[in-house]
């Protein structure tokens, strides 16, 4: 039996705001969020779901928060503790909803570079530097750096975030916090590279994502080092000069770019086979990082 893929959730009475992925629902001083088996992509939501993703992002995500042992949001995963309008829909939420403080979120992704892609190897081409950090001459796609960069980026309610520089942060959160969020980063993706390293994976960027309590305390939140917050590539697939495959959204990026799809419009639904290899994807990285531990 062909397992079915959950796009979006109902709970009466609970106000809700959605996200590309997930469903957070507002108690009141704390938050439910559900993670979907949505997928976007090019800043769409496709109209096509991915079977288990949102189970397998949020197991991967409680399984980071126990490794890093970093203060954080969760409270729990037990559905039953949430109210009885969860408890009643406990088969459908199980696995994929977490309980968590409620935080004022920190309006910048915390971004981390190991290596040089994405929106990274963009910029680099054109100026030599990213996000403002300048870097060696002559370096290629996928090429390691010196050392991890901190490059954050400002929150944007749709589309792309925006690349900033640490300054620009700094003047608006304040120098404190932002060299703390900065430090804080850092230590977690040196950490996580590490024990991907050791799973035959390369960690090469990650970004998260930080609130603060009443009381000040800075804690982490949403989902942490998963696929798809994260690019990870197999280390024995890995050549420097072009973009390795990746654990994430790869096949699904590789088909929309090979169809007529104008990106201005709604996209296609996915093929079946396409659905397959990416769900295959998302399990691969979640096996390869956390079996052995469990």
């Amino acid at each position: 039996m062909k397992p079915t893929a959950l796009s979006r959730t109902e709970i009466p009475g609970v106000p809700v705001r959605r996200g590309k992925v997930r469903d957070v629902y507002d108690l009141g001083d704390r938050l439910v969020i559900v993670a979907t088996d949505r997928i976007s992509a090019f800043d769409w939501v496709l109209p096509t779901a991915i079977p288990g993703k949102g189970r397998l992002l949020t197991q991967m995500s409680l399984f980071w928060f126990h490794k890093l042992a970093v203060r954080n949001h969760l409270i729990g995963t037990d559905v039953r503790a949430m109210g009885p309008e969860f408890a009643e829909r406990s088969e459908q939420l199980q696995g994929r909803t977490m309980l968590v403080r409620k935080a004022e979120v920190v309006p910048f992704e915390c971004v981390v570079r190991g290596y040089l892609a994405g929106s990274g190897w963009k910029e680099y081409r054109e100026s030599q530097t990213v996000c403002g950090i300048k870097l060696p001459p002559a370096l290629r796609e996928a090429q390691q750096l010196p050392e991890p960069i901190f490059t954050p980026a400002s929150k944007a309610e749709t589309g792309h975030d925006e690349n900033v520089s640490f300054e620009f942060m700094a003047d608006k959160v304040g120098r404190e916090l932002a060299a703390e969020l900065r430090d804080r980063s850092l230590d977690i993706y040196n950490r996580a590279a590490r024990h991907a390293t050791d799973r035959g994976l390369i960690l090469a960027d990650t970004k998260l994502e930080w609130g603060r309590l009443a009381d000040g305390t800075v804690i982490l939140i949403d989902e942490v080092l998963t696929p798809d917050s994260s690019r990870y590539w197999p280390s024995d697939e890995y050549r420097p000069g072009s973009a390795p495959p990746s654990f994430d959204k790869q096949f699904v990026r590789d088909w929309l770019e090979g169809t007529k799809w104008d990106k201005q419009s709604q996209p296609p639904a996915l093929p079946a086979e396409i659905v397959k290899k990416t769900a295959a994807k998302y399990q691969e990285a979640f096996d390869r990082l956390t079996v052995s531990e469990r």
